[in-house]
């Protein structure tokens, strides 16, 4: 009796679907969506100490770890233009206060196929800003910075001292 009285609810509550409704159905779309959060990540970098500077040819590689999962662009600045004495920026005498120095960065990037994308920038540029664009590729395996110092300012060297930049990498998703 149980049996008989739910199986009389259930026919009284459905809504059978009358033949017209799939009779000339031949095909049908179901929408389907999800999405990915944007994400772009970069490893710290230690500080660079080039020691004595007067040492001609004083350069430093890195890796760095970098992963942006959309198109990016990446905007790099220095401070001061170039390795700049801390206390005499413009040096005293025949001695320069300045050491220019040269930025590469190199990271490949896919498209989906990899690519190699790399710029080098003068210290005077990224003073105004340098940017290097991924050209529409994602980043996911990192990337090289180089800095090469350059020759020195003033007719007989570089002032005696400390000497410092702060370099800023600024990453903006496309």
């Amino acid at each position: 009796m149980r049996f008989l009285l739910m199986a009389l609810v259930a026919t009284a509550f459905a809504t059978p679907a009358s033949a017209d409704e799939i009779q000339n159905v031949r095909s049908l779309d179901v929408a389907v969506n999800g999405s990915i959060r944007e994400h772009c990540a970069m490893g710290s970098v230690a500080d660079m100490d080039f020691g004595n500077i007067e040492r001609r040819g004083l350069g430093f590689q890195t890796q760095v770890a970098f992963d942006c999962n959309v198109p990016f662009t990446m905007t790099i600045k220095g401070a001061q233009g170039a390795l700049t004495h801390t206390t005499m920026p413009n040096g005293q005498g025949p001695f320069g206060g300045k050491l220019p120095y040269s930025l590469a960065v190199q990271m490949p990037v896919r498209y989906p196929a990899t690519q190699v994308v790399s710029k080098t920038f003068g210290s005077q540029q990224l003073q105004a800003g340098g940017i290097i664009s991924s050209n529409g590729g994602i980043a996911t395996d990192g990337m090289v910075l180089a800095v090469q110092l350059g020759t020195p300012s003033g007719e007989a060297g570089l002032l005696a001292g400390e000497y410092a930049e702060t370099i800023t990498i600024t990453v903006s998703p496309i």
